[in-house]
């Protein structure tokens, strides 16, 4: 069952972002006269990306002819943020280092732009030699595109890694991949979203959880 690589998605699965989106949404909200939105509230978001964010941001829908605008206003401030807060989550410093001390690579799938990946990677600091953003595909998650392509970085077959998100579309990309599905149940998950609904191929509940799976002991 050992995985000849792992791949991970970043914001809400392998890093927690959430907290540097709390003082963008909020500081822009009171740009313009609204009331502050709750930890949670923005949180649950923070996967969903930047015109998600802009939407609750601003209290507008994803149809608004403006929201390419708004997106990037939130972006624009969530540049100065980047880091500012972010931290792996519980537990994956040391199954980063397992994966390193067993010789499996591991890396980055995300469908954060390169600009603020690249920002928050270098500002934790947080080194990875495989990094994936939506700008090297046509087709981003939950296409497999992204995946196959970390893959052949790695030069590894798809078929033989682990892809772990805590998005439905993470599982998706992952099963058009061909590679076994974990769902993040620690992520970055909507009130009214049901994982187990997702079809991943396992669910994990943290870090500890996906170290069983790769020592064989889960």
């Amino acid at each position: 069952m050992s995985p000849a690589a792992v791949l991970f998605d970043l914001d809400g699965t392998l890093v927690d972002t959430a907290a540097d989106f709390y003082q963008v949404v909020n500081s822009l909200r009171a740009d313009i006269g609204k009331s502050p939105l709750s930890d949670d509230a923005i949180r649950e978001q923070v996967s969903n990306g930047g015109v998600a964010l802009a939407t609750i941001t601003y209290d507008i829908s994803r149809d608004h002819p403006d929201i390419q605008a708004y997106r990037q206003k939130v972006l624009d401030r969530y540049e100065t943020a980047v880091g500012a807060h972010a931290e792996l989550f519980d537990g994956f410093s040391e199954v980063l280092a397992f994966l390193s001390e067993q010789r499996i690579p591991w890396g980055i799938v995300t469908n954060k732009p390169r600009k603020y990946t690249e920002l928050l990677l270098d500002r934790m600091p947080l080194p990875c030699d495989f990094v994936v953003c939506p700008e090297d595909v046509i087709n981003n998650k939950p296409a497999p595109d992204s995946l196959w392509l970390c893959a052949e970085q790695m030069k590894v077959a798809a078929d033989k890694c682990w892809y772990v998100g805590d998005h439905i579309r993470d599982i998706q990309a992952a099963k058009a991949a061909g590679m076994l599905s974990i769902a993040a149940c620690f992520g970055y998950i909507e009130k009214q979203d049901d994982p187990a609904s997702w079809g991943a191929d396992y669910y994990i509940d943290s870090a500890q959880s996906l170290m069983a799976m790769l020592t064989g002991k889960d």
